[in-house]
């Protein structure tokens, strides 16, 4: 499936001309960000951060380039011999960094774990039958249904040694959200560009180049040393200090003063993350709210008046600083499956207008609820939370906000892989990139479809929001091969999900990473951050 790539997508590169001088004379690499890595295990959470970090010592079967196209990593070569059997061919003579040769046994191994228990990544495998070796150098997939974006989905999931993880009790993953831990939480080793030094959680992470890698370095790194700063205001002084080479997050506050220092360099451009707000319309009552025995967030009504009273021009202007495209969809414009006429947001709604909308659901006096949202994950994230609050309580609904670190707040609100349980939110913020295939249909299946376990859709749906008829569509829509017929399928889904108030949609936040001038990378569009493109001068 050919894949359009517009203004969502753009790709910041600042590598062109790399000489082998430049290679030759490696150097330390100091990087902040204003949270850790959750884990060092690849599959402990579908999140950008996590599986871009890890991804710097674990390689996939398939990889995406500087220009986010897929090409081959420990696959040489991967296709279809009909509409449901997949082959991949590996790459001979690759070994892990402890010395363990790379085998179709891995394959088998890390696909199954990532599908497995303890497992946060296993929305990916939805349409996975079977995964078997045929010899030490290929691997044959059966799928339940066609699936055409089955290499797209699989560039995100490491392969792990089944020799490592039997030898140090890592078989199953260790699930995250339960807040459980094993040898692969603190530990690594994968056959990637970079090995795992040290780890202290929350205090520094050290990688080392990998000797024995497959593949040629492009990067002069002799070690890359990782250092969580919550505070942005800290970040930015060691960054101008030269204490640290490069922060992955540059608040909108600061990036214009940045731009003038001449020893910093700035990269921003439109990230394909959309930043949205999401409630809980499954539970018959609410477990943070003042109404008993009903759950106002069911009533469409409800839904339509807090969508319709949130300003995402004035989030723009006045908490954003202007780096941030507000949206009406859940994908932003570049991801295949936009749909650029339905990206309208309605007019806002005077707040007597949100207040009667309100009445006539059946509460006159607004209500009360809580809100979860993260301080240290998307861009300014606690203060575009702050402002909603505020904005919905002209309307007559107090908002009570819980803002704390990542690992916590996901813990909170994310649904259990394990035994689709309903996380514990009423009302919450969140951010996805369908980064895996850079299609529609990753958001649908893992955002909007309602959640079920057994087929693993709806994973991600943390609100449990559920459309009959729009779950019908996204199903279809994953296997249709015709073009036309699959855009007349999404621009329905879409429309359906739009007109139900399904999420609050706030915007694609703007991608803004600073570094000293002596720093060369490349800025993937989809927040990525590969260490392999590194070089400091």
């Amino acid at each position: 499936m050919k894949l359009s790539f517009g203004r969502g997508v753009a790709l910041a590169v600042v590598c062109a001309g790399l000489t082998v001088s430049s290679i030759a004379d490696a150097k330390t690499f100091k990087w902040a960000n204003s949270g850790d890595v959750s884990s060092m295990d690849p599959y402990a959470r579908q999140e950008t951060f996590l599986l871009t970090f890890t991804a710097n010592i674990y390689d996939a079967l398939v990889r995406r380039d500087k220009d986010l196209k897929l090409e081959a990593s420990l696959a040489t070569k991967w296709g279809q011999t009909d509409p449901t059997h997949w082959y991949f061919d590996l790459r001979p003579n690759v070994k892990f960094s402890d010395g363990t040769p790379f085998t179709a046994d891995d394959v088998v191994f890390s696909i199954n774990r990532a599908n497995g228990p303890g497992s946060n990544v296993n929305g990916n495998f939805s349409t996975l039958k079977s995964i078997k070796k045929v010899n030490d150098l290929r691997v044959e997939v059966e799928t339940s249904v066609p699936d055409p974006l089955l290499a797209d989905k699989w560039a995100s999931i490491s392969i792990m040694s089944k020799v490592w993880c039997e030898k140090n009790n890592a078989v199953q993953a260790a699930d995250m959200i339960k807040n459980e831990e094993n040898f692969a939480t603190r530990n690594a080793m994968g056959t990637g560009p970079f090995m795992l030094k040290e780890r202290k959680a929350g205090e520094k992470t050290i990688l080392v180049p990998n000797p024995t890698w497959w593949d040629k370095p492009v990067h002069n790194l002799t070690e890359v040393i990782f250092t969580p700063v919550p505070n942005a205001a800290t970040r930015i002084a060691a960054l101008k200090a030269g204490d640290i080479d490069m922060t992955y997050e540059v608040p909108p506050a600061d990036t214009e003063s940045l731009k003038k220092d001449a020893n910093i360099k700035v990269l921003e451009g439109p990230e394909t993350r959309v930043v949205y707000l999401g409630f809980d319309q499954e539970r018959d009552e609410l477990v943070e709210s003042n109404v008993k025995g009903k759950n106002p967030y069911k009533d469409k009504r409800v839904r339509e008046a807090m969508f319709r009273s949130i300003d995402v021009e004035a989030i723009k202007r006045t908490v954003m600083r202007g780096q941030s495209f507000p949206t009406m969809l859940m994908v932003a414009p570049g991801i295949n499956g936009y749909t650029k006429d339905l990206d309208k947001r309605p007019a806002m709604l005077k707040p007597e207008e949100a207040k009667k909308m309100l009445a006539d659901a059946g509460y006159p006096n607004g209500f009360e609820t809580g809100m979860d949202c993260p301080n240290d994950r998307y861009v300014n994230d606690e203060k575009i939370c702050q402002a909603v609050v505020a904005m919905l309580a002209k309307i007559g609904i107090k908002v009570n906000l819980r803002a704390q670190t990542r690992s916590l707040y996901f813990a909170k609100i994310l649904r259990s892989t394990a035994d689709g349980k309903p996380s514990n939110t009423s009302f919450f913020m969140l951010g996805w990139s369908p980064a895996t295939t850079y299609d529609v249909h990753n958001v649908f299946e893992q955002l909007i479809q309602t959640p079920n376990i057994k087929t693993k859709k709806g994973l991600y749906n943390a609100g449990g929001y559920s459309n009959p008829k729009f779950d019908e569509l996204a199903n279809k829509i994953e296997v249709e091969t015709d073009k036309a017929k699959r855009d007349a399928m999404i621009h329905e889904a879409t429309k359906i999900y739009t007109e139900d108030y399904a999420y609050i949609p706030l915007h694609q936040q703007a991608l803004v990473w600073a570094m000293r001038k002596n720093v060369d990378l490349v800025q993937p569009a989809d927040n990525t951050f590969p260490l392999r493109f590194v070089n400091v001068k």
